[in-house]
């Protein structure tokens, strides 16, 4: 029986076949660190955002899967019974040395997009103690070794990053579904 891809790998050939080589993990934290500051979900902003990743407009052929992520971190965020997110990174059968990579290349993009759009939001004590432990994740170094305690240290990184940006969104992001019952403005 074949063995399915991961999510990230997929991704990663995806980008990589376009001509980029863009981190999955890192465009997730952007995306995730920009909806968390109080970005709204409108696609085209959030491909306008991306460019800085792709050194440019993100090439057409990529939207669908810019615009697919997004609306899955949308659900997640969105999801009243949520309490992690499903982050974006390669599996646990890769070197231990790539995932730690991608979860800095991840608070990397997570920061980035944060900062982009938090504009001069008072952040409380806790949101702020949360940015400076993004900070030293994004300059994580990878283990000399791949041993117990590494796995460890990694599997403890990755819960917390699974659980951050919903905190998050919750204190800075300032969101409210229109409800059923809300009237649309009309357009005259």
């Amino acid at each position: 029986m074949p063995q399915s891809q991961s999510a990230y790998t997929s991704f990663a050939t995806l980008l990589t076949t376009s001509g980029h080589s863009v981190s999955p993990a890192e465009l997730q934290g952007l995306l995730l660190g920009r909806c968390c500051a109080g970005a709204d979900f409108t696609g085209a902003d959030w491909l306008q955002e991306a460019q800085v990743l792709f050194d440019g407009e993100v090439p057409s052929s990529l939207h669908p899967a810019l615009l697919g992520l997004q609306e899955m971190v949308k659900a997640e965020l969105l999801a009243e019974s949520s309490v992690a997110l499903t982050l974006l990174l390669p599996s646990d059968d890769d070197s231990l040395q790539s995932r730690t990579d991608a979860i800095g290349q991840w608070a990397q993009g997570f920061l980035s997009g944060f900062g982009a759009n938090i504009g001069k939001t008072k952040l409380s004590k806790d949101v702020r103690e949360i940015l400076e432990d993004l900070v030293s994740i994004a300059q994580i170094a990878p283990p000399e070794e791949e041993d117990e305690e590494g796995e460890v240290a990694y599997m403890e990184v990755n819960e917390y990053l699974r659980a951050v940006p919903l905190f998050l969104f919750t204190e800075c992001a300032n969101y409210t579904p229109l409800s059923p019952n809300d009237e649309q403005p009309a357009v005259h």
